[in-house]
């Protein structure tokens, strides 16, 4: 009986396992691409093509406004110290009318900053041990050298030159850096100041 039971409920099992599924795959195609797909070229998709900055060799003022200047520093002297900075990276203004292949626009300013300058102070009772005193004798507790260190807070004025560059042809930026020097009171200090800031923010010309 007992074996009898056991052929029905595997013939039940088979059978089980050959009846149709009730699950169904279907699927449907992709609806065709838009026609104007084929004929639109994404160039966001690809990555942009690296600048020649060779072809940079004439510059001109961006709107043909020379540097604004300041309280503290002439216009023309903002526009002589950029344009012999540039003259050293071969890059030549443009004159008698030849169009020019990049413009250029510069700014000076001044801001005032806080630095901080750590001195290491040597005192010769600071520490553990045994030590010479002061007054011709041994002292218990402190002696040998140690540092101390001291920070200090102080403000300092400095200029500040930023100095950016555009496409001739398109308007579009391709280049900008800054640089500060330590400012200072009197005219001669300054100008070597401009200068100095001029030629450190264009170190950077070209990229690298």
């Amino acid at each position: 009986m007992k074996r009898r039971l056991a052929l029905i409920a595997m013939f039940l099992s088979i059978t089980a396992c050959q009846s149709d599924n009730p699950y169904v795959a279907s699927s449907a195609p992709l609806p065709p691409a838009p026609p104007q797909a084929a004929n639109t070229l994404d160039m966001s998709a690809y990555p942009a093509a690296p600048r020649d900055y060779a072809r940079y060799r004439n510059w001109a003022w961006l709107n043909g406004h020379l540097p604004a200047g300041t309280a503290w520093m002439d216009s023309a002297q903002v526009a002589d110290a950029v344009s012999n900075g540039l003259d050293q990276r071969g890059l030549r203004p443009s004159r008698n009318g030849q169009p020019a292949d990049v413009y250029v626009s510069a700014a000076v300013r001044q801001e005032t900053r806080l630095r901080q300058v750590r001195d290491d102070y040597h005192d010769p009772y600071y520490g553990g041990g045994v030590g010479y005193g002061r007054y011709n004798g041994y002292r218990q507790g402190y002696g040998g050298y140690a540092s101390v260190p001291i920070v200090r807070t102080y403000q300092e004025k400095v200029m500040v030159v930023q100095i950016s560059m555009f496409d001739a042809s398109t308007g579009q930026p391709v280049w900008s850096a800054s640089a500060d020097t330590v400012g200072s009171n009197d005219e001669a200090s300054r100008s070597k100041a401009l200068r100095q800031a001029v030629q450190q923010a264009l170190t950077a010309y070209p990229p690298r």
